[in-house]
């Protein structure tokens, strides 16, 4: 019995000395039809997403599992997700120099170009390995990473392995320790292979295909800075993948970041470009869809927040594209004839994007053949096709201590053709205002106007949207909208999608409800999208942390 007990107590005391926390999230959406805006019959009448997070942690030890629930999945969501179960759980311990974790894990090797393991809930993306991954700081300023693992495939785990290797070097800290130099430098470099077993495909009557098993790609990037200023960037490199992605040509992969920056008392520059050449990476050479993706490829693109100016987001063109975006941010100091009392801050960005130059191989007339190396493409040269262009311009002001507005105007050209897979569609040319202004009532109550106009002659015409929106801080709020696509060139199909919402807030518990009518259209974080379906009916939203 003394055998058994010993261990039975040394286990409660590692219990009793923890601490659980956690985190829960439902959606529902309640299904009625509207056949006019394309919201036809749901049989369940109502599917539900929901996830519940519980990580414990002791000392240097820690361990977590998420339960997700789809019953079934909310109309826009992959339908493979259909279930219930817990696809992720890991293990974890920490010293000063070592951490280790095994089981389920995110990660991500510089800008993510040829590994970035994450999850973003708003799109129904999750690519988490399943595996085990290693940290090392040998010495202040270096820090060493290792894994491998499989990759999520909704609740089953994609067919290849990803193995990866990863280092940073601050260098100031390891050789300049007493900081007498005002510059700061950092190199990293990363390497990532995957492994799928080898697959013949047929790419004609009389060619076969003999797939590589092994795929390797490498990076290197620097960071250097000094003061308000900054430059930082990296270039990766893939072996000839060929994949469903790219029509199975063996080319080897490229892509180029550059960023730099600048900042002082009231002005910030942002000047970023980016080339990409054949940079997709999955760990499954038939998939199409964004599931186990390795890496990732940042959009050159603003994140609108608004509804109508984000109608047309950019989705990214792994297989080729030529990127340059620049943003000022200035701030007219307070209490300047221009500026006010409380001073006004302006923004102003451009983004750009474009094909790559392909040429094709000797002997061919166009490139991209399956079974070839596909194209050649100079390095730094744009090609003729643009997928994307936006100008916006944003200026906010507090006119006074109870009232702020924020207008904004914005120009986009939008490749409906490449983005959206709409053959022979127009360029769609989109002219957005928005004003946007909130005055409060009380030190709690507040009222909240919105106005957005979207002027397009292309896709589904002109838009129009009014907001009005009441806060009772920090416990409730109260919102009626309605978008009216006034302009649609189908007269028939001039609809109006009103919607009201309402918010309870109660500490780390949060309780919403919608109820009306959602437009079809597609929905992107960082030039990763999913379509979103037009619906009718109730959304409920429930959240708590504890």
């Amino acid at each position: 019995m003394l055998l058994l007990a010993a261990p039975l107590v040394r286990a409660q005391n590692f219990l009793e000395g923890g601490r659980v926390s956690g985190n829960f999230q439902l959606d529902a959406q309640v299904y009625r039809a509207d056949s006019a805006i394309g919201a036809f019959e749901v049989a369940e009448k109502m599917r539900m997403n929901s996830f519940a997070n519980l990580l414990y942690t002791n000392g240097n030890f820690s361990a977590g599992l998420r339960a997700e629930s789809y019953l079934n999945p909310i109309l826009g969501y992959d339908p493979r997700y259909k279930g219930n179960g817990v696809p992720y759980w890991f293990g974890s311990w920490r010293n000063e120099q070592f951490e280790i974790t095994v089981g389920n894990f995110y990660e991500q090797f510089g800008s993510g170009m040829v590994l970035r393991s994450y999850e973003e809930r708003n799109l129904g993306y999750d690519n988490a390995l399943k595996g085990a991954k290693v940290r090392f700081s040998p010495t202040e300023g270096v820090v060493l990473k290792g894994l491998i693992g499989t990759q999520r495939y909704f609740w089953e785990q994609g067919p290849g392995i990803v193995r990866g290797l990863d280092g940073e070097f601050a260098l100031n800290d390891i050789f300049d320790k007493e900081a007498k130099y005002r510059t700061r430098v950092t190199m990293g470099g990363s390497f990532v292979s995957k492994y799928q077993d080898t697959e013949e495909i047929s790419a004609g009557p009389d060619e076969l295909l003999i797939l590589p098993a092994n795929v390797a790609s490498w990076a290197a990037r620097f960071n250097i800075s000094r003061g308000g200023f900054a430059i930082d960037g990296e270039y990766a490199n893939k072996m000839n993948d060929p994949s469903a992605m790219n029509d199975y040509i063996y080319k080897n992969g490229e892509s180029l970041l550059l960023q730099t920056s600048y900042s002082t008392r009231g002005l910030g520059v942002i000047v970023s470009a980016k080339r990409t050449d054949n940079m997709s990476f999955k760990s499954k050479r038939t998939e199409t869809g964004s599931a186990l993706d390795i890496n990732y490829l940042p959009a050159l693109t603003r994140q609108h927040a608004y509804a109508l100016s984000a109608m047309y987001p950019y989705a990214t063109q792994p297989n080729g594209e030529m990127a340059l975006q620049g943003q000022v941010n200035y701030k007219i100091k307070r209490g300047s004839k221009i500026g006010g009392k409380y001073g006004t801050d302006i923004a102003i960005n451009y983004s750009r994007i474009t094909s790559i130059q392909r040429d094709p191989l000797e002997g061919d007339t166009v490139p991209g053949g399956a079974g070839t190396a596909g194209y050649t493409s100079p390095f730094l040269a744009f090609g003729n096709e643009l997928y994307f262009r936006d100008f916006n311009i944003e200026i906010q002001r507090k006119f006074t201590a109870d009232f702020k507005l924020l207008v904004s105007y914005v120009n986009l050209k939008y490749n409906i053709d490449v983005i959206e897979g709409h053959p022979g569609d127009p360029m769609v040319n989109a002219h957005i205002f928005i004003a946007d202004g909130t005055y409060r009532l009380t030190d709690k109550r507040a009222v909240k106007l919105e106005y957005q106009h979207l002027l397009t002659k292309q896709d589904e015409g002109d838009w129009l949207q009014f907001l009005i929106e009441y806060t009772v801080a920090p416990k409730w709020y109260l919102t009626v909208a309605d978008q009216y696509n006034y302009g649609n060139p189908d007269k028939d199909r001039r609809f109006h999608y009103p919607a009201v919402s309402a918010g309870y807030t109660y500490g780390s518990n949060r309780l919403t409800l919608t109820y009306g009518k959602q437009r079809e259209g597609i929905l992107c974080v960082g030039g990763v999208c999913r379509n979103v379906p037009a619906s009718n009916g109730l959304t409920i939203t429930l959240t708590s942390a504890f």
